[in-house]
């Protein structure tokens, strides 16, 4: 008899309804859109009618009708005819973020990850030692202490001695405060590529991937172009290119600022930039100037690389321009801060910052 034979199993994607498959396209182009939902709609039937994927059971109006009426959309706030995204529809976007990037992620990449350090944290870890003094109680390792007992007495003379006693480590748990950085300038969509899509689906699927796995941390968002200013989880989906220029200053400043009201003792920057800093706020009002690598803006720049690494603040650049000056920039500025540079297509960019964000996990101040 043969008996069974196992294989991987591979679910099989006609077994989804026109519902989820419908789903996943809609929340791809309400990325793209920024969280427009009448736009994505339109992008939506022209796809169908260049394709026809939706079919002669299932038309888009009756898709829109289901994600009415499941909740992923809402008549719009603001009084006009369109429709708007709920929190349901959000926190999928999130979802299918975190899903498109972790999924790519090679066996023993970011998971469940730890400091190599022991202490009194949350888990047990492998390992044990002799008991010492002020050791809690509940941290003995019974198993180990009577067999170190029964090594030593033996059966028939079974006693328990001090020197039997062992502990079991438990493991460090670390928590982080991350600021995540994203280029919101002209650039990031200049030339017919758009570079903001990618950067934002990385933001949402960290997003989720912090609050779901490592609900200690923290994880702040800003946003730099003319200025610099801070954004919550919940609108994420709805980032937009400007008419900007590049202040990477303003956002650095903004990301020290909340980086010290966090009390965790791991802090870190991730910068996500495509372009050279060509902006900066004085007293006098906004100072730019796009030719080149201005001395004034990046001198700035690197005071506060090395400011940042005073107060142990690692700051970690992906850089998706390939730009050989823009590169040595990015080099000049690492190193004054001690961090580090990952120049990274936009492929690769999501993978990246999941494994930095579990290398820097392990970091101990």
């Amino acid at each position: 008899m043969q008996g069974y034979r196992f294989t991987e199993y591979i679910p099989d994607k006609d077994q989804a309804t026109p519902f989820e498959r419908m789903l996943e396209l809609f929340m791809e182009l309400l990325t793209h859109t920024s969280g427009d939902v009448d736009e994505a709609i339109e992008w939506l039937r022209q796809l169908d009618d260049a394709h026809d994927f939706s079919g002669e059971d299932y038309s888009v109006d009756d898709f829109i009708e289901d994600l009415i009426e499941k909740g992923y959309l809402r008549d719009s706030s603001d009084g006009g005819s369109g429709l708007g995204m709920t929190s349901k529809s959000e926190q999928a976007i999130r979802r299918r973020a975190f899903d498109q990037i972790f999924s790519k992620l090679k066996k023993g990449g970011p998971g469940q990850h730890r400091t190599s350090h022991s202490g009194n944290g949350e888990e047990y870890s492998q390992d044990s030692r002799p008991f010492q003094y002020g050791d809690a109680p509940d941290h003995i390792d019974f198993t180990a202490t009577l067999r170190n007992a029964q090594r030593r007495g033996g059966i028939s003379e079974f006693s328990l001695e001090e020197d039997d006693l062992e502990v079991r480590e438990r493991e460090h748990m670390s928590s982080v405060a991350t600021v995540l950085m994203i280029d919101i300038s002209h650039s990031m969509i200049l030339y017919g590529e758009d570079r903001i899509t990618p950067a934002k689906k990385v933001a949402l699927a960290l997003a989720e991937y912090i609050t779901t796995r490592y609900p200690k941390d923290n994880l702040d968002v800003v946003v730099f172009g003319n200025d610099a200013w801070q954004v919550s989880i919940k609108d994420l989906p709805y980032l937009r290119v400007g008419p900007f220029h590049t202040n990477t200053v303003a956002g650095l400043s903004l990301a020290m600022d909340l980086l010290r009201r966090r009390k965790s003792s791991n802090k870190q920057i991730f910068m996500i930039t495509d372009g050279k800093p060509s902006c900066l706020k004085t007293k006098d009002g906004y100072y730019k100037n796009s030719m080149g690598l201005d001395p004034m803006i990046v001198n700035k720049c690197l005071d506060l690389a090395a400011e940042c690494r005073k107060i142990r603040i690692p700051i970690t650049t992906f850089m998706i321009a390939s730009d050989p000056y823009l590169q040595a920039f990015v080099e000049d500025f690492t190193e004054a801060n001690a961090g580090r540079a990952i120049f990274t297509g936009l492929g690769g960019l999501g993978e990246w910052i999941f494994s930095d964000y579990e290398r820097n996990r392990r970091r101990r101040s």
